[in-house]
């Protein structure tokens, strides 16, 4: 199952803290999907030939992200070695991303809620690098849109997550657990 987390609402989508949202709208894999809302959020199933993969997007807040996740993962009696969590992280500077088993929570308060919910860390991550603020709060800065420039980038480094992820979704690349980010370059 792969979970993009994120916040509802027109005034999040573009925002820092949506960018697993974002990636979502670039997978190729996710064009026609039917979406039915379900688990406090909503599910699709994507299949092709033998691989089979359930998408959810919660529709909690970020900060409640395990409700949905929870729900889901009980409904459909998920293995945690089998779940994907898609998110956004201020650890990773903007324009890397990294795919990997397992790993801390970074503070990530949509990872928490996941956490405490399932009792357990042991799932496979996308995190999308959204970098720190120089200044200013973090707060302010995951729930703000990229600036010009990152927007001006955003569609290459999506599209290339989306590569990798869909490789991962269709059985050609495995999850590595301690992988090193990958750095899109931005010409």
């Amino acid at each position: 199952m792969a979970i993009f987390l994120g916040n509802p609402g027109k005034q999040y989508a573009r925002t820092r803290h949506n960018a697993a949202q974002m990636l979502l709208n670039a997978l190729p894999e996710a064009a026609g999907l039917i979406w039915r809302e379900k688990f406090h959020g909503k599910v699709a199933e994507y299949t092709r030939g033998e691989n089979r993969c359930r998408f959810l997007i919660p529709e909690t807040f970020m900060n409640n992200s395990g409700k949905s996740v929870s729900a889901a993962v009980g409904f459909y009696k998920i293995d945690m070695k089998n779940l994907l969590v898609i998110h956004d992280d201020l650890e990773l500077p903007f324009g890397e991303y990294a795919l990997r088993f397992g790993g801390g929570l970074a503070g990530h308060n949509g990872l928490k809620s996941i956490r405490d919910n399932l009792g357990d860390t042991d799932f496979c991550r996308l995190r999308l690098g959204i970098g720190r603020p120089a200044r200013g709060s973090v707060h302010s800065w995951v729930l703000g849109r990229f600036s010009p420039d990152e927007e001006a980038v955003l569609p290459l480094i999506l599209n290339h997550a989306a590569d990798k992820l869909s490789r991962v979704l269709n059985g050609m690349e495995s999850v590595q657990k301690g992988a090193e980010p990958v750095k899109v370059l931005i010409r």
